[in-house]
């Protein structure tokens, strides 16, 4: 994959290690060190979240004409910063709430400006047909720290103290840092003479919905994510609740299934070199919003867990399989010059989408009842991959969406070849 992605992938690798330990710090913090109440939690949860993914707006504009790589060593030097700032606020005495909900938005602003740019270099480094294979790298290596980060991150908060996670995740995104700046090959010259435009806030969003496979793509991920998510809390009180699972057994139902992840990843890119892009795309698109409905039917016992952790299995093997997929094609499908601000659109709604579904299913569970929230967003998800797909009957809604995607492709290769700025436009 090149020297340039070697170290890509590791100063990537030392970050998401670092924030699989670190894994509900925030929330540890919160409670165990100021005595925050359940308000403050929800506040500093999807608060800091939804306040980051506003201030990375102008973020993607402002990244588009400059070199990719100061901005992510920057952008990785204001998350140790702000990171670090905790333990040395604890050690002092001096550390508060209001100190904390600073960090969590700016840490939050600073990973979705991080991804923009990051996955923006990615594409300048990377040959088109290798975009699967390097995406499916990044993916394995976040599923590699969510299934070994939070029980290690438990074990170091109960040796060292509360704070101690976020010191680890600090020094990660350091040596981030320094893993990008080692590479020494100069970005490609259209990266650094881009021509200046006025910043435009909303420039993402209109070139995400100009095209018709970025847009339904764009819609399914929002929905799918959000619901998905927006399930979880329900889930959590009906398991610790009315159905008596442990902690502990939560905590596994949970970790287990990400091996499942983890093999997905692995799966991508043999799976789209035998099937094709576009046909994993329809396939796991489709399959991975089955999978959660099953979660309203768990029960209490061995029998529960069970259920849990096989749908959880097919789940998260599904959409390890399709989001390296996803990720490949939406960088193929933008052009080199509007990258980092569709990037940016698309993880700032992302992060917003989950944040108010999962307010919105709180409200649901306060007058239907957890299992009804749970099977709710189960059925709406089953309606999602009709947007991958449009039913225009017969063979025709069969191969639609790579009808479009081999549109946009067309137009994307015609507008790299200097056939004008306003073709995708």
């Amino acid at each position: 994959m090149g020297r340039e992605f070697g170290w890509l992938w590791a100063a990537y690798a030392v970050s998401a290690c670092g924030t699989g330990l670190a894994f509900g710090a925030f929330s540890i913090v919160a409670i165990e060190v100021l005595d925050a109440s359940a308000a403050q939690v929800a506040v500093l949860s999807a608060g800091g979240l939804a306040f980051g993914a506003v201030l990375a707006i102008p973020l993607g504009p402002w990244m588009e004409t400059r070199a990719r790589r100061p901005v992510m060593v920057g952008l990785n030097l204001v998350r140790f910063a702000a990171l670090g700032s905790v333990p040395v606020g604890y050690l002092l005495g001096v550390l508060s709430f209001a100190q904390l909900l600073v960090v969590s938005v700016v840490t939050a602003a600073a990973k979705i400006a991080f991804g923009a740019a990051g996955g923006a270099y990615l594409r300048s480094i990377v040959a088109p047909d290798r975009l699967v294979v390097a995406s499916s790298r990044f993916e394995s290596v976040t599923w590699s720290a969510t299934i070994v980060g939070p029980p290690a991150g438990g074990v170091l908060i109960g040796l060292f103290g509360p704070v101690v996670t976020f010191a680890v995740d600090a020094v990660g995104h350091l040596l981030s840092a320094l893993g990008v700046a080692a590479i020494r090959t100069p970005e490609r010259a259209a990266a650094a003479t881009r021509r200046t435009r006025r910043r435009d806030l909303v420039a993402g969003w209109r070139y995400i919905f100009a095209h018709g496979a970025l847009r339904r793509l764009f819609l399914n991920a929002l929905l799918v994510n959000g619901l998905i998510m927006a399930a979880e809390p329900p889930l959590a009180v009906l398991m610790l609740g009315p159905l008596g699972f442990s902690a502990w057994e939560y905590g596994l139902a949970f970790a287990v299934p990400c091996v499942g992840g983890l093999v997905g990843a692995r799966l991508a890119p043999r799976v789209v070199a035998r099937f094709g892009e576009h046909r994993v795309l329809r396939v796991f698109g489709v399959l991975r919003a089955c999978w959660p409905l099953g979660l309203a039917f768990v029960q209490p016992g061995a029998v529960g867990l069970v259920i849990v952790m096989v749908t959880e299995v097919g789940l998260i093997t599904c959409c390890a399989l399709f989001n390296p997929v996803l990720a490949a094609c939406r960088l193929k499908y933008t052009d080199a010059g509007r990258q980092t601000r569709v990037l940016t659109a698309w993880s700032v709604s992302s992060t917003i989408s989950i944040a108010v579904l999962t307010l919105a299913w709180g409200l649901v569970v306060h007058l239907t009842g957890p299992r009804e929230a749970i099977a709710l967003a189960g059925v709406l998800l089953l309606g999602t991959p009709f947007l991958l797909i449009r039913s225009a009957g017969g063979e025709g809604a069969a191969v639609e969406v790579e009808v479009l995607a081999g549109e946009v492709a067309g137009l994307g290769r015609e507008q790299e070849q200097g056939e004008g700025d306003g073709v995708l436009r």
